[in-house]
């Protein structure tokens, strides 16, 4: 199978240890497609990798798998297509950047595609998943390919702020081998555990913060409004 990434990931994606990885994780993602729906389609698999050059990337924020529902997935973690209803947990990080930015809008759709050519990596640790069955993937090797990706972005870069929301992303730490990136730490943004720790973190905040200190452009965290929808209604923790 081809796969659509940008160039600067050329050299990560021949490695010896990652085209292996890729090639047994992939021959079982194709049998799983004989038998079962699986998400997201074959050409959005590496999406974060192809709209993303590894250069660029500022922020990391780091997801479990994709949306296990049809029409949801499209290779960018807590990301949606535009027309799909808004996640509970994307509803959650889009109140948590209104209560950091008071004037920051709430759009009515999902697409974070505008984050990700900020610089933003939103990377899912699982890349693929059968549909209704959440984890189903989880465990068959994408896990190697994408704690090779950890690596490799803390090591090829400076000044990332990695964001690790939940236990699962934050037993990623070891992985980020280069000191001089910034790590945030908070609960998962899911309802089952976001008023544990994830409201109130400030982490977009800090984020642009930091960039701005180390003489990087900060992200603009406001998501374009579709003039042809309306504004996302949505109860905030307050």
């Amino acid at each position: 199978m081809e796969i659509n990434i940008h160039p600067s990931w050329d050299s990560l994606f021949h490695e010896p240890e990652v085209k292996a990885i890729l090639e047994k994780v992939m021959d079982f993602v194709e049998e799983e497609r004989k038998k079962f729906t699986v998400y997201p389609s074959v050409q959005n698999i590496f999406r974060a990798f192809e709209v993303l050059s590894l250069d660029e990337i500022k922020v990391v924020i780091l997801g479990q798998d994709p949306y296990h529902q049809k029409g949801q997935a499209h290779g960018l973690a807590f990301s949606v297509p535009k027309g799909v209803k808004v996640p509970p947990s994307l509803q959650n990080i889009y109140k948590e950047l209104k209560l950091e930015y008071p004037e920051f809008i709430i759009p009515h759709h999902g697409d974070l595609t505008f984050w990700a050519k900020q610089g933003v990596l939103l990377l899912n640790t699982t890349l693929t998943v059968r549909e209704n069955t959440p984890a189903s993937h989880a465990g068959k090797g994408w896990e190697n390919f994408t704690d090779w990706v950890i690596k490799w972005v803390s090591q090829q870069n400076s000044d990332i702020v990695f964001m690790l929301w939940g236990k699962h992303a934050q037993q990623k730490e070891e992985l980020i081998e280069n000191t001089s990136h910034l790590i945030l730490k908070a609960a998962h943004p899911s309802p089952f555990s976001s008023y544990r720790g994830f409201f109130g973190c400030q982490h977009f905040k800090i984020a642009n913060e930091y960039l701005v200190k180390k003489g990087r452009p900060e992200i603009n965290w406001q998501i374009p409004i579709d003039t042809m929808g309306s504004n996302l209604e949505i109860e905030f923790p307050i």
